[in-house]
């Protein structure tokens, strides 16, 4: 017999890793966002431009510091997700950046997959 897992009586949630990449200064404001819209857990790292300066004078951008926020999200949210920061990198002033998922395969523990796919609640996996 195929039963599938569940939790909280519906299907099992598949998660996505979503990787930003803003500039430095507005890495606050993204990490609120994207918390405020699924994400439980989010790793930040530095990051550094690679243009040379030369190019990066002509376009006005002297500074190149990035940082680039891993989030765990669910798969149901990353369209909307992914939506609203290319409208926040559009709006948002010194907002550019870059964002895309990856899917992920496998997640080690019930407690841990409850937490990253914001399950709070029971049912089993």
């Amino acid at each position: 017999m195929n039963q599938k897992k569940t939790v909280s009586g519906g299907d099992l949630l598949k998660c996505k890793l979503l990787v930003t990449v803003v500039d430095h200064r507005k890495e606050d404001f993204f990490i609120d966002y994207i918390q405020e819209n699924g994400a439980n857990l989010q790793l930040t790292m530095r990051g550094e431009g690679t243009a040379k300066t030369e190019m990066l004078r002509m376009l006005g951008l002297t500074d190149s510091e990035k940082t680039v926020l891993l989030s765990v999200i669910r798969e149901d949210l990353s369209r909307a997700l992914c939506d609203g920061l290319a409208e926040k990198f559009k709006t948002v002033k010194n907002g550019q950046g870059i964002a895309f998922t990856i899917p992920l395969s496998s997640v080690v523990g019930a407690l841990v997959y409850r937490f990253l796919s914001d399950q709070k609640t029971g049912g089993t996996v």
